[in-house]
């Protein structure tokens, strides 16, 4: 199969990982993919946020003209796909869902190409909530209008698939495929202190987080529990990422004396993680949204580490408390570090969890090579539906 591409996703974080690793999977299953995308940021994600000409007219400029210039941009992006449509004349088309970029929706007017749209959070609301939006009517009408016209919406979790329902999109036409891991990037849990030696923490219990590090993620409460009189003292935090939070996190461990527990890393290539994963004794998710597919979830679970994360439904689409993980009640605000202490304290129970949670991957299936499966038997089904369509209307 000839399958296009398309995404608007330039920095070089957790979304770039799940584009590559869908290319990688879907052209590993022997399918010809062409992708059409802007090019590739050169800076850190910690960096990428605020650099570079979109980010500066969007300082520059009244929020409804930046967003204008941003529905604009769907533009210029239909004639570079159009282009390639042309050029690669592809089977299908594949999505990633953006904000104010009905550019899949065009492409499939113009040449009833089979379109499937992958979603990973509800734009609209999103920015609504974090960011602020001037054109909410226009925001809320490119989002209908892209989710309602794709063949097959592919939301990452089923509290993400209700966001699509609740703007009209029929269940037959919603296929939730969460985010995966690809088993040859994260070998085999090595127990023990051979991990730690290279980092320097042996006869260290490591807590750690893997990601983009924001205010919301609660971090600072890991670092308060580190000075806590109940936290034992070969207690670690590593942090495996960068972000807007690491100041102010690297300025609370210093002021509460505990700034020689806590090691941040700052960004790292997607290949070199597994090495300081590996050194995790407890895999921390302090906080997540309520529609998200975490990508550090499967990297934690594959590596076989005892995971802590909040008690909400996205996640325990994955994870199930006291089985494969410790889930903690956001409504108590001691529930997160009892949690950690508790698994600190029992190293029988981090080994439980943690063999558990290696197993989960194989018993969901959740590999990019299986999402990969999944999205090509959608397009066979489309495509298989619309020859018979085609000899349906020819025998009239």
């Amino acid at each position: 199969m000839k399958i296009l591409y398309h995404h608007r996703t330039r920095a070089a974080d957790g979304c770039r990982v799940h584009i590559e690793e869908m290319i990688a999977s879907l052209r590993g299953l022997g399918h010809e993919v062409l992708v059409v995308a802007p090019r590739q940021s050169r800076v850190e994600p910690s960096e990428s946020k605020g650099t570079g000409w979109v980010p500066w007219l969007r300082q520059k400029l009244p929020r409804a003209c930046a967003e204008l210039l941003e529905f604009g941009y769907s533009l210029y992006a239909f004639a570079r796909l159009y282009a390639a449509y042309r050029r690669f004349r592809p089977d299908a088309l594949y999505e990633r869902y953006n904000l104010y970029t009905p550019t899949g929706v065009w492409l499939a007017a113009l040449t009833r190409l089979p379109v499937l749209l992958e979603v990973n959070s509800p734009m609209v609301a999103e920015r609504s909530e974090h960011g602020g939006l001037a054109l909410t009517a226009l925001a809320d009408w490119t989002e209908r209008l892209s989710w309602r016209s794709a063949d097959y919406v592919l939301p990452v979790t089923r509290a993400l698939a209700r966001h699509v329902q609740a703007k009209g999109v029929p269940d037959e036409r919603i296929v939730v495929i969460p985010n995966g891991i690809n088993l040859s990037h994260i070998p085999e849990p090595v127990e023990g202190a051979r991990p730690k030696l290279p980092l320097g923490l042996e006869g260290k219990t490591v807590l750690g987080f893997i990601g983009f590090m924001r205010e919301w993620h609660g971090l600072d409460r890991v670092v308060e529990l580190l000075a806590h009189p109940a936290a034992p003292a070969d207690v670690h935090l590593l942090l495996v990422g960068d972000g807007p939070a690491r100041a102010a996190i690297e300025a609370q461990a210093q002021a509460l004396g505990v700034a020689d527990r806590l090691t941040i890393t700052g960004f790292l290539p997607h290949g070199d993680v597994p090495a300081y994963l590996a050194a995790f004794d407890i895999a921390l998710q302090p906080a997540a949204t309520e529609y998200a597919s975490p990508l550090k979830l499967f990297e934690y679970l594959q590596a076989g580490r005892a995971i802590v994360a909040p008690d909400q439904s996205n996640i325990r689409e994955i994870l199930t408390h006291d089985r494969n993980a410790l889930l903690f009640d956001l409504a108590e605000p001691a529930a997160f570090g009892e949690a950690i202490l508790r698994l600190c304290r029992e190293p029988a129970l981090r080994e439980r969890l943690g063999n558990a949670a290696r197993a989960t991957i194989a018993e969901l299936n959740r590999t990019w090579d299986n999402n990969a499966r999944q999205v090509v038997a959608l397009l066979d089904q489309r495509m298989e539906q619309g020859n018979a369509a085609a000899e349906t209307s020819l025998g009239r």
